[in-house]
């Protein structure tokens, strides 16, 4: 029970930590927020209108405890760009990314953690040489040059795939799945490579340990030993791989979100960057680094179950 308590603490502070540094980032910018987001030709009534509008004609520890009471709240305030609540504009938007994250997250441990055992299985024979290479090129591909790849071969070449199209999951879930394959895959590629890069290291050293050895000399078949002893360990650092880049995915569909027109979180960034709408980027910012922090807090549970030590500890 210490253990989970720990990493609450821990998550809590986290949190904090964040919450306290998007709002000091947002008030050490330079300049009088008002005026950048009204330009120089506002009037000095208009200015002051927005200040209290935006808060910030209040003193800083004011204006931080009332921002971290609405933030707990999940109340972020109402865009200066599109005018609705900024919570509205995120849970219109969030199914898209999230659709694309966990979907892009399934191609990764579905192809790279096989890929991964056949390489550490084939050490030194073809089928590791092709693997290797494969990973090379998936680490060398930026997403965005693989995405519009994926569109030339699979959307106007072939025409498998409708490209430019989002279908909403209320509407149609398979036309939704098919519009969300290719984007996916270009996002799965360079993390394929990294799980099967550190997978294939992560079992060939179990593999010389005494204790498969010992496995071994009591006659328990090669798949037992393989899968039963050898991946459960050689996962743990493949688990910490996968699930700090998982922000590099959120990261990652901002540009390919662009490349695909989805009307996903990260078109609605670069929206809300261009308007400088700082109420609705404050709120993207704060989800995305709550987010970063759910999966490394739910990655460091998943520990306690793969490696026993940690549970006698």
């Amino acid at each position: 029970m210490n253990y989970y308590a720990r990493r609450l603490l821990t998550l809590l502070l986290t949190v904090l930590f964040v919450l306290l540094l998007t709002f000091a980032a947002f008030r050490i910018i330079p300049g009088n927020p008002a005026l950048v987001i009204l330009g120089t030709e506002a009037t000095d009534a208009q200015i002051a209108l927005l200040e209290e509008k935006l808060g910030t004609d209040r003193p800083l520890a004011e204006q931080f405890a009332d921002w971290l009471v609405a933030a707990f709240r999940l109340d972020f305030g109402e865009s200066l760009r599109f005018s609705e609540p900024v919570t509205h504009l995120i849970a219109g938007r969030l199914p898209v990314t999230v659709s694309l994250a966990v979907m892009s997250l399934v191609l990764t441990i579905a192809v790279g953690i096989p890929l991964g055992i056949i390489a550490s299985r084939a050490r030194g024979k073809a089928a590791d040489m092709l693997v290797t290479i494969g990973t090379q090129l998936g680490l060398a591909v930026p997403s965005f040059w693989m995405g519009i790849m994926l569109i030339l071969a699979f959307g106007l070449t072939l025409k498998w795939f409708a490209v430019s199209t989002f279908t909403p999951w209320s509407e149609n879930p398979w036309l939704a799945v098919k519009s969300l394959v290719l984007p996916s895959a270009a996002l799965a590629v360079p993390q394929i490579a990294i799980v099967v890069r550190y997978l294939r290291t992560s079992m060939l050293e179990q593999l010389s340990l005494d204790y498969v050895r010992t496995a071994r000399s009591k006659g328990l078949r090669e798949s037992a030993v393989l899968y039963k002893h050898v991946l459960k360990n050689a996962l743990l650092p493949v688990i910490t791989i996968i699930g700090i880049n998982f922000g590099e995915l959120l990261a990652g569909s901002l540009v390919i979100e662009q490349v695909f027109t989805l009307p996903g979180i990260g078109s609605l960034l670069i929206t809300a960057i261009g308007n400088r709408d700082y109420p609705l980027v404050q709120g993207l910012v704060v989800l995305i680094a709550f987010t970063v922090i759910a999966i490394n807090f739910v990655v460091d549970l998943s520990y306690r179950w793969l490696d026993p030590k940690i549970r006698l500890q």
